[in-house]
């Protein structure tokens, strides 16, 4: 083989294959837990088939999955369905949103739980592609992965009110996951508030590094082994399989790798962590994308979205837009203001909640003083103008003459994005028919 042909090679394969390492090491991760609790007290973890579950909106020191929102409850824990399978348990939701992601190492959702599912409460067993045991008695739903390796994030709508923080406690303490040898039939409960903490992993401000691209050809192998090709992509695994022969065989040829590895990390995944390289137009600035967790053969889409915020619902359950730059096409930067409208009557039609958050440069929360962090359904004080308009101002300073309510705090002296959601939209959104308004750059209003 040329130098040129396996660099090209190694590129590609760096850039089909970083998603489902970044599942394989978050596997690793999470294979050493013990038990279920928080991770660094922030993040919800259990050991491998089961999940931990918070009791409260994720917090600003969370770095394990970027963008979290908070407007729900999240849990979270990694399923390892090669040891058997696990147990998915789904207390009786009537009065609030709600929806299970389960995705598999690719990241692609094929759950279907949630309140637009019209899902039964009870138990739901996931089992691994080549799972052919009995199903016990009282399963309501077997769901299959497409591979042995997946992801279970509940997540839960809550109000910011102190009243609906009481409220949501008894249904958090029915959501469970755990390996079907424990399975008895019952409805199983946990005091979510006392479950230990574990120390945090990494370090830094932005997400953990799940990929090191120093050591990506070490485990690109066992992904190939763990996930089976979709349809059209036997001759790529083998083709990717010679070219790890080679590298076994030649040290010169593994070190070429790791080389390709880095370079590609920086000029091709690094680009992507900007919001405008992630999904297509949707109006106003703002970019979308229509395939999210059901990316197929879309391997762009998927890199670009696990770079950027890992572990998104599919368009029907949540529709995403992301902008980080105002109406002169400038980035958005925390010394200046900036204002968001939402004429009367378009607020994004859905009919789960919406929600317009601020993020810092690293795609997390900016801590500030009064842990706002996100503005929408969520928030019952928000004031609308004489004409049924909202505005919302997004600034680092209180913007004078305007309702404090409707203040999204900005990170002074940051670079900043912002990111609305739509849970469970309409078609308006789904067809493209509705956008976002503009992020309209004024003057710091003191």
């Amino acid at each position: 083989m040329t130098d040129g042909y396996i660099r090209t090679l190694a590129a590609t394969a760096y850039v089909w294959a970083w998603p489902m390492v970044n599942m394989h090491n978050r596997r690793v991760a999470f294979s050493q837990v013990p038990e279920p609790g928080v991770m660094g007290g922030v993040m919800p973890c259990g050991p491998l088939n089961e999940i931990g579950m918070l009791t409260d909106y994720v917090t600003p020191e969370e770095r394990f999955v970027a963008c979290p929102n908070q407007d729900v409850v999240y849990g979270f824990g990694i399923l390892s369905l090669d040891l058997e399978p696990a147990v998915v348990q789904v207390p009786e939701i009537t009065d609030r949103f709600w929806v299970y992601q389960i995705a598999d190492q690719r990241t692609d959702a094929f759950a279907g739980l949630g309140t637009q599912y019209d899902t039964k409460p009870g138990h739901h067993l996931v089992v691994g592609p080549n799972w052919d045991g009995d199903v016990p008695d009282g399963i309501v739903s077997v769901i299959r992965s497409s591979t042995d390796l997946a992801c279970c994030i509940p997540r839960l709508f809550m109000d910011d009110t102190d009243e609906d923080r009481t409220a949501i406690q008894p249904l958090l303490s029915q959501i469970s996951v755990y390996p079907l040898s424990r399975y008895d039939g019952t409805m199983k409960t946990k005091d979510w508030h006392s479950v230990p903490t574990f120390p945090r992993q990494g370090s830094g401000d932005g997400e953990i590094q799940w990929v090191d691209p120093a050591a990506f050809f070490d485990v690109l192998p066992a992904v190939l082994d763990a996930v089976p090709p979709l349809p059209g992509e036997e001759a790529l695994y083998a083709w990717l399989r010679t070219l790890l022969d080679a590298a076994a065989a030649d040290g010169e040829v593994k070190a070429l790798l790791d080389e390709v590895a880095v370079a590609t990390d920086r000029d091709v995944v690094h680009p992507l962590f900007h919001w405008s390289n992630v999904g297509t137009a949707a109006g106003n600035g703002w970019t979308a994308p229509r395939n999210s967790a059901e990316f197929g053969t879309d391997y762009y889409t998927r890199l670009a979205v696990a770079r950027t915020n890992i572990f998104v619902n599919t368009p029907r359950e949540t529709t995403y837009f992301y902008n980080q730059r105002d109406d002169n096409a400038a980035d958005l930067d925390g010394n200046r203001a900036y204002r968001v409208t939402f004429a009367a009557g378009q607020l994004p039609p859905v009919k789960g909640f919406w929600s317009l958050t601020v993020y810092n440069q690293h795609h997390f929360f900016a801590p500030n003083d009064l842990v706002r962090y996100s503005l929408g359904t969520k928030n019952t004080d928000l004031q609308y103008g004489d004409d049924g308009s909202l505005t919302i101002h997004v600034q680092g300073e209180q913007p004078g003459g305007a309702p404090f309510a409707n203040w999204l705090p900005a990170p002074t002296g940051q670079p900043f994005s912002l990111y609305l959601r739509a849970y469970w939209p309409d078609d308006e959104v789904l067809n493209g028919s509705w956008s976002p308004p503009v992020i309209e750059s004024v003057d710091p209003v003191n």
